[in-house]
């Protein structure tokens, strides 16, 4: 099709039950059930996690003066919310916005709640269920409207790469990694294997925000692991700051997991790999890649030193320039930043649907006041073009 207008991150807000029927029976007791509380208000019962109420999505064409999310009236319920329903509702849905296409992201009951699950083979069997749901149940009745994003687990190395190729052969053009492929929070070279195959096989690959978002989790608390794996390991009580963490410092979400693959060398050994950052504005980018070439300048020694972080071979703003690519919602600043900073080459506006930030239906009310002075090529990269060329969706 001829594509005017492409939301590069929307989601998937659909009951469990839906795809959890495709789990093995040996394990579908374990997998995410629904189920129906007291006040008639819909939840999803799964092992290792609190109970969780499917978040009605009614209100989020309101204005937002009348958005009652967490408290909604008589009647409202998540069966007759926006975006919940079959494929065939979300391209009405798509119209209503005029919106041609959206890229698809797991929704908020997804990938984080799953690994509740601590059995690897069970936790494994419900993301093979989604992943196939995704693209024979749900995008396969327009694929070309309906970009779905598979999920990869997050076990090992093994395990990742061949999910990614299971997406791939079931006809899916993009995957999200919510942790380092062989199940690490620091890059190895380890996770190698993961990034040619992503490259051979010219999927697309995301990041939604950052790693581990939203935070509810695995059925444990959350705790910080340090950035990187140092050559030379000090002794904590010399208080060596944490330098890949300094190169971040004025970076925003999912920043850390780009800082992380530009030092861990994943660009340097594989040329054709690219990544896409999800929802984080873009007004920030400029700033960020300014400063981390300012704190690689006065650290690198020091780092090299003491810590053993071999120097890179280009400046760290160059890497983010030319490998990763950044989704915006209503971001007029950002746009103008990024536009007079950045380029408009590698970002890519997105409506967020049903989510609380979205403008649905007032899509293309948003994108006016988005690129308010920008011209027409720069317009159509941010809401077309550079989707089409980093999805690999054909442009007709």
């Amino acid at each position: 099709m001829k594509y005017k207008c492409i939301s590069a991150d929307s989601h998937m807000e659909i009951r469990p039950d839906r795809y959890a029927k495709r789990v093995p029976e040996k394990f579908r007791d374990r997998a995410p059930k629904v189920i129906t509380l007291e006040d008639g208000s819909l939840a999803v019962l799964q092992e290792g996690q609190p109970l969780e109420r499917l978040i009605s999505n009614i209100s989020c064409g309101l204005p937002y003066e009348e958005r009652r999310p967490f408290d909604p009236l008589p009647g409202e319920n998540y069966e007759n919310s926006p975006g919940t329903g079959s494929p065939e509702q979300r391209l009405r849905e798509q119209d209503k916005d005029g919106v041609d296409a959206e890229v698809l992201f797991p929704g908020n009951v997804g990938p984080g709640f799953w690994r509740g699950i601590r059995n690897d083979e069970v936790y494994k069997s419900v993301v093979r269920a989604y992943n196939d749901f995704l693209a024979e149940e749900y995008c396969s009745v327009s694929p070309e409207r309906l970009i779905g994003v598979g999920v990869i687990p997050i076990t090992n190395i093994t395990d990742a790469v061949a999910e990614l190729q299971h997406c791939k052969k079931i006809g899916l053009k993009a995957v999200a990694i919510d942790n380092f492929p062989a199940g690490n929070r620091q890059p190895t070279p380890a996770d190698d294997p993961f990034w040619a195959a992503v490259v051979d096989l010219q999927m697309a690959l995301t990041i939604h925000v950052e790693f581990g978002f939203p935070r509810r989790g695995r059925g444990q608390p959350a705790v910080a692991a340090p950035a990187f794996k140092y050559a030379k390991q000090t002794d904590p009580e010399h208080h060596v700051p944490d330098v890949i963490e300094r190169f971040n410092k004025y970076g925003f979400r999912g920043s850390k997991q780009v800082v992380q693959m530009i030092w861990g060398g994943a660009f340097d050994r594989f040329p054709k790999l690219n990544i896409y950052v999800a929802e984080v504005q873009i007004g920030w980018v400029p700033n960020w890649l300014d400063q981390m070439d300012n704190e690689y300048g006065r650290q690198q020694y020091w780092a090299e030193r003491v810590l053993g972080l071999p120097r890179l071979k280009r400046m760290p703003s160059e890497y983010g320039r030319e490998f990763v690519h950044w989704g915006f919602n209503r971001n007029p600043i950002g746009v103008r930043i990024a536009r007079q900073e950045l380029g408009v080459d590698k970002v890519m506006w997105a409506n967020d649907f049903p989510h609380l930030e979205s403008d649905w239906p007032n899509s293309r009310r948003v994108l006016e006041e988005n690129f308010a002075g920008a011209g027409e090529d720069e317009i159509w990269k941010m809401t077309v073009g550079n989707a089409v060329n980093y999805f690999h969706l054909t442009d007709g």
